[in-house]
């Protein structure tokens, strides 16, 4: 499995930009995708993730009421849209993808719960 990420860019606090996941390959392996970031001098962090459905979707604390997680099956995309953005959302952005049936049991909030990575996009708010 292969995920290309993208639409990461520069943005003023307060704007909106929605990422985007291709994945191609066997794409059927990809139940649960998550997006991640990291900023400079820190830990990759969970930001969103969803299930195969899409009817299941978690967030990080820190962006819940900001960030919509998404996905199209039918075009192996998935979609992260952030609204109200603030200088701390400023990091790389990673989407991932578990090859594993959800299972609400498991908060797959964590980077071992993925398999497969994508390049990184960056994000910077200006404030």
């Amino acid at each position: 499995v292969q995920l290309q990420a993208s639409g990461g860019g520069l943005v003023q606090a307060g704007g909106s930009l929605r990422l985007s996941c291709t994945a191609s390959g066997r794409t059927f392996m990809t139940y649960v995708m998550g997006w991640f970031r990291q900023a400079p001098g820190k830990e990759r962090e969970f930001v969103a993730g969803i299930n195969w459905t899409g009817d299941n979707t978690w967030y990080a604390d820190s962006v819940k009421g900001r960030f919509t997680i998404s996905r199209d099956n039918a075009k192996n995309t998935r979609y992260l849209q952030m609204n109200s953005l603030e200088p701390g959302d400023t990091a790389v952005y990673f989407c991932a993808a578990a090859s594993q049936i959800y299972s609400s049991s498991i908060p797959y909030s964590t980077t071992s719960w993925y398999d497969y990575w994508g390049q990184g996009t960056q994000v910077t708010v200006s404030s």
